[in-house]
């Protein structure tokens, strides 16, 4: 969190972002192939927070990556924007602009 993040509320909603657009691949899966809603009809985020040991749980009934899609996008500068983001705020730009260079954190 911290490697990008200095503000927590940009990385939360970062996250919440990944979930969106796990949604956002499903509905677009479910137009050419139905049955991948078939399981699961309700599409939601949920935010659980749990006061004792001071965690966030996220959880979306959305799709994640494929293999096919860790190996051409995780790590790849060009591809997830890091680069433009860096070099944005080497010459000053403000942290809370990381959700505009596509660098975020995907998670399965």
């Amino acid at each position: 969190i911290n490697t990008f993040y200095s503000n927590k509320e940009i990385f939360l909603r970062e996250l919440i972002s990944n979930s969106s657009d796990a949604l956002d691949k499903i509905r677009y899966e479910a137009l050419t192939d139905p049955s991948k809603l078939e399981a699961q009809k309700d599409l939601k985020i949920q935010i659980i927070p749990n006061k004792d040991q001071k965690t966030l749980t996220i959880i979306d009934t959305g799709v994640g990556m494929t293999k096919a899609d860790l190996i051409n996008n995780l790590g790849t500068i060009a591809k997830s924007g890091t680069k433009g983001f860096m070099e944005a705020l080497s010459s000053g730009a403000d942290i809370s602009m990381i959700g505009q260079f596509g660098v975020g954190f995907y998670s399965a």
